[in-house]
């Protein structure tokens, strides 16, 4: 195969896939392992499909090394998919429909919005002015009432990230791990309900994983739609319908490629090198570059700076982006309701292309700083 052009791919997601994986994919895209057909026709009642669908349910088990007692789903509709789900199934849980929710970010602000449709929605703190960090979990007013307790691990947006798991006293916990699943070991014994678009850093858009305690399953509303039910997704091992056939396989390949570069915990060592990177440039330009994140909560997987004040000059954020393509860098926009920079560095994304980033940013730096 032609090289053809090689680009350091910083983009949110859907984001960087490992190479080894696109040239597995591209091998096998026509005649699958020899069976004369591709994925994209193959069944999904086959023998071959339920290999597929098993390999990545045991690689998912075995990085997070995840109990007996959680079931493991790969459903469709993506992580706002899932802002549904969670209400629909577990806010019956209790009598009075109530649901307590951290809000940090865009993805945690929608969820809690939407999940009003089915209950009542307590915010555990008071509204935040600008999502910059995470309140101290010691000022949050959780109603024990509450049938769970949701968060979002890492907000994409605005590059905030929990280095914690909250504290819940008991509570059903839920999080949405859609930007920082398997970036670093997690104790899956301390939630009822994880779930993570996979299209970040276990593969491609299109499934969602989804990892819910045994317990938990046969609660859902009866208005719940029977795709988004967690009990008759697990009961039909995710095939209750079609499922997302590709994107599984995809995904079943990046695990094998997590696994084979020493798992969640590589990856989370690999994570604080190519942040740090980022951030020590940030921290050391003597204001040129901005990222309006309290330390303490900056994300090591989404990087949000501005380009000359904490407002941004946009001529010469134009510039950065305009000259980063130049040099085939892409996907450094900041998500559009921000503004700026952003620099997604999720698995797959190498330190040598953070390197690259952080040796662009020196330059231009050194030519634009007054």
């Amino acid at each position: 195969m032609a090289c053809g052009r090689q680009v350091a791919n910083f983009g949110a997601g859907p984001a960087k896939l490992p190479r080894s994986v696109l040239l597995e994919a591209q091998k096998e895209l026509v005649d699958y392992k020899g069976i004369g057909i591709s994925v994209l026709e193959m069944s999904h009642r086959t023998s071959d499909f339920t290999k597929i669908l098993n390999t990545a349910e045991n690689l998912v088990r075995e990085l997070l090394n995840i109990p007996e007692n959680y079931k493991v789903m790969f459903l469709q509709g993506g992580g706002s998919g899932q802002f549904s789900a969670v209400p629909l199934n577990l806010i019956s849980l209790k009598e009075g429909r109530h649901a307590d929710y951290v809000v940090t970010g865009a993805w945690s602000a929608k969820a809690a919005k939407e999940a009003e449709k089915y209950g009542k929605v307590n915010i555990v703190h008071p509204k935040l002015g600008t999502y910059t960090n995470i309140p101290d979990p010691s000022t949050w007013n959780l109603n024990p009432d509450a049938s769970y307790v949701y968060y979002c691990a890492n907000e994409t947006v605005h590059g905030v990230e929990f280095d914690f798991v909250p504290d819940v006293k008991g509570a059903v916990l839920v999080c949405d791990m859609s930007s920082n699943f398997l970036s670093r070991p997690v104790d899956v014994s301390k939630f009822g309900v994880i779930f993570a678009g996979a299209q970040k850093n276990v593969g491609c858009a299109g499934v969602t994983v989804v990892i819910v305690r045994e317990d938990l399953l046969g609660f859902a509303l009866k208005e719940c739609p029977v795709v988004l039910d967690y009990k008759t997704q697990a009961v039909n091992g995710s095939l209750y319908n079609t499922p997302p056939c590709y994107s599984i396989y995809i995904m079943g390949l990046v695990l094998e490629w997590i696994k084979n570069n020493g798992g969640a915990a590589a990856m989370d060592r690999l994570s604080l090198i190519k942040s740090r990177m980022i951030y020590d440039i940030i921290d050391k330009s003597n204001g040129f570059y901005v990222c309006p994140v309290e330390k303490k909560s900056r994300s090591r997987m989404n990087v949000p700076f501005r380009i000359g004040s904490i407002k941004g000059d946009e001529a010469l954020e134009k510039k950065f982006l305009e000259k980063a393509v130049e040099l085939n860098m892409i996907s450094l926009k900041g998500h559009r309701s921000v503004g700026g920079i952003r620099a997604s560095l999720y698995n797959a994304v190498t330190v040598e292309d953070v390197q690259k980033l952080a040796t662009f940013m020196r330059s231009f730096m050194q030519m634009y700083q007054s």
